[in-house]
């Protein structure tokens, strides 16, 4: 059998997005482990409610407030991902559209600027004859 080069297990390969900023990742692990507390909580009070336990209607109120917790935490990690991006700007793709469009309006602007002094030329010339035929 001819010598075989053995495969790597795995390659890497460079990440497509980059990576959450610290405190916005923070924020998200927090509203995940927040979550998934909510959905076990929500759980157990389904199940305290179809077997008939007393602690049914106390899992029910609290999964009530977890809920409201859990929408808390969400707009939490939106809200500091958003001071994040005020703080220390979005990184610029170069092509990123907003660029393409400024690109653009500049190149429609500096038309127009070439278009009137043109015309401005066109009617001074005009303008120094002395007989119009």
């Amino acid at each position: 059998m001819p010598y075989q080069q053995h495969r790597q297990l795995w390659v890497d390969e460079p990440a497509i997005r980059r990576r959450m900023p610290d405190p916005v990742r923070r924020a998200a692990v927090r509203a995940v482990l927040i979550m998934s507390l909510t959905v076990i909580q929500a759980m157990v009070a389904f199940l305290c409610t179809l077997a008939g336990s007393w602690l049914a209607f106390p899992m029910v109120l609290s999964s009530v407030g977890s809920t409201v917790v859990t929408t808390w935490s969400v707009l939490d990690v939106w809200v500091t991902r958003q001071v994040w991006n005020q703080r220390n700007g979005v990184v610029s793709v170069p092509s990123s559209s907003a660029r393409q469009l400024r690109r653009e309006r500049r190149r429609a602007r500096r038309a127009a600027r070439t278009a009137q002094r043109d015309d401005a030329r066109i009617r001074r010339r005009d303008s120094g004859s002395l007989s119009r035929a």
